[in-house]
């Protein structure tokens, strides 16, 4: 067998998330390719949080339904799990908590206290005996131990994962594939490290869901990154702050989701009028309002498209796996300053928290792009008219250099003016500046297409959704088209991805069907929509039936 799914369950704060990042390490020394989708609710104790990870000797991105395995700390992750579970399923349990099940129980309560340990190390056993029902040997279970745990715990999670493993039996075998491994990242982690690739300075951000490990994570690391990380007091302190530190000279990025985006808005419009550049992450979720802060969506689309009052370019990229969103955000950082436009990453909640195999031999490095700065001769025009849109940058202290931007329609030197010809030269020459944004995109990868080209079966579909698209596709004989770049649209890239395209088939994350809208809006036929909106991703035998009312 060359494919393992495990789920592993129990409430919150029992330490769901870090267990399944082992199990994936587990796996992934082992080399195979790994991917984790972790569920949760908006609760800080109780309630039922699972992780499902995925383990193949191909690259994955999505999960199936069926698990192999099942670790359930307590009896909720028995009874919500049992659609998952077949004839070759081994459930692994803890007897202190659950009553009702058939397979290796493990008496954690017991354990713990005969090894002395803290409560917490329950997770070592589970991971012990899974090692031991999948046939993987003591040494690699302590090697992912030693590479996790931290030094003062380590030797109590060694001995209860030894418990663990001597409470299972042999099942079956998980064969070393003999390939490097790769490190397990999350979305967040690795947008994060293309910002930095990109020449970011600073990273301002307010917590909240999904994005919340954007800024933990550069936070942690933000002296090894050479970078400033800062937590402002709410979101509009936030894009605020972030435009300071542009128009001082600093590579500013911001993170959030749909609900502090709201509140950035006139900060975006600003960055649109002042020319301020600004790269936004903004991770989906349900709404409206809170919605299901925890869960995932693909429905804010034609809110970072439209957001701000007025017209100005912006930049949109939405990546679909963690190499394009490595390159992608460095892209959207660079493009940002090239063309002093604000940029949007838009991710989503299985982008940003799941974890993934991540291969940065797989990357597509994006070419360096450095901001036009002023040569310094003659007298210094914050808005000079220039034949691409774009004005040359100084920064404050420059000298010679007066360095006025403005929120008001404004002159080439940034004095507010309401001249019908000042005004008229002000809004051409920002067209320009995007129209020049649109050419230099059409040399880049913005539309991808997977699969064979001359078969008459297409799926649509864009951000996370992508890696179930590609599998699903697999079926049927189906190629996969994914827009990358939401905006400038790219017509031209589109119109050769789709020829011959047949029957249509819109994969999307949300309840109106938000590409398909914006495919109709440049004069594309969408196909027909297959939509999921539970706050759940697809899983790929779920999307497989779904297709089969398109393509059967």
């Amino acid at each position: 067998m060359g494919e393992y799914s495990i789920l592993i369950g129990g409430k919150a704060g029992e330490g769901i998330n870090t267990a399944g990042l082992s199990i994936a390490g587990l796996f992934s020394r082992l080399g195979y390719r790994t991917y984790m989708y972790f569920d949760y609710p908006s609760l800080i104790r109780g309630g039922h949080n699972f992780a499902i990870i995925r383990a193949s000797e191909r690259t994955i991105g999505a999960h199936r339904t069926p698990v192999d395995v099942l670790l359930a700390f307590d009896q909720n992750s028995i009874d919500n799990h049992r659609e998952r579970v077949h004839d070759g399923t081994t459930v692994i349990y803890d007897a202190s908590q659950v009553v009702r099940a058939e397979g290796y129980g493990l008496p954690l309560d017991q354990i713990i206290e005969e090894e002395k340990a803290p409560p917490i190390t329950g997770n070592s056993a589970m991971l012990g005996a899974l090692a031991r029902v999948a046939g993987i040997g003591r040494e690699v279970l302590e090697d992912v131990l030693r590479a996790t745990v931290p030094a003062k715990h380590l030797e109590a999670n060694l001995r209860v994962a030894g418990r663990g493993y001597d409470a299972a039996g042999d099942v079956f075998t998980v064969e070393p594939l003999g390939v490097p491994a790769l490190p397990v990242l999350t979305g967040n982690e690795v947008t994060g490290l293309g910002l930095v690739h990109g020449g970011l300075d600073s990273y301002v951000a307010y917590p909240m869901t999904p994005t919340s490990n954007l800024l933990h994570f550069l936070a942690a690391h933000a002296q090894d990154l050479a970078i400033k990380v800062l937590h402002p007091e709410n979101e509009i302190g936030v894009i605020l702050m972030a435009l300071g530190l542009a128009y001082a000279g600093e590579k500013a990025a911001v993170g959030t989701a749909g609900g502090g985006f709201c509140l950035m808005t006139e900060g975006l419009s600003l960055a649109g009028m002042s020319e301020i550049p600004v790269t936004i992450v903004v991770g989906q979720r349900p709404g409206p309002s809170t919605g299901m802060p925890t869960y995932t969506t693909q429905g804010d689309l034609h809110f970072v498209l439209n957001a701000g009052q007025g017209e100005f370019p912006r930049f949109v990229v939405a990546p679909g796996d963690l190499e394009e969103a490595y390159a992608w955000s460095a892209t959207a950082l660079m493009l940002s300053w090239k063309y002093q436009v604000p940029s949007i990453i838009l991710t989503d909640k299985t982008l940003a928290e799941g974890a993934y195999s991540f291969d940065i031999g797989a990357v597509r490095a994006p070419p360096d792009r450095e901001p036009a700065l002023w040569d310094g001769t003659g007298e210094y025009r914050r808005y000079a008219r220039t034949e691409d849109g774009v004005s040359p940058l100084a920064f404050p202290g420059r000298k010679g250099a007066v360095v006025k931007v403005n929120s008001y329609a404004h002159d080439e030197a940034g004095i507010t003016t309401e001249e019908a010809e000042d005004v008229t030269a002000l809004q051409e020459k920002m067209l320009r500046k995007g129209e020049s944004l649109k050419a230099e995109l059409a040399t880049y990868p913005v539309v991808k297409v997977y699969g064979p080209r001359n078969t008459a079966k297409t799926i649509v579909c864009w951000g996370s959704e992508k890696s179930a698209c590609i599998e699903a596709a697999e079926k049927f004989g189906a190629r996969v088209v994914q827009p990358l770049v939401l905006a400038p649209f790219p017509v031209r890239a589109w119109k050769e991805a789709m020829i011959g395209a047949g029957r249509v088939a819109c994969i999307e994350n949300n309840v109106t069907g938000q590409l398909a809208r914006l495919l109709r809006q440049q004069g594309f036929d969408p196909g027909r929509p297959v939509l999921k909106y539970d706050g759940r991703p697809f899983a790929v035998d779920e999307l497989e039936a779904r297709l089969e009312e398109v393509f059967a």
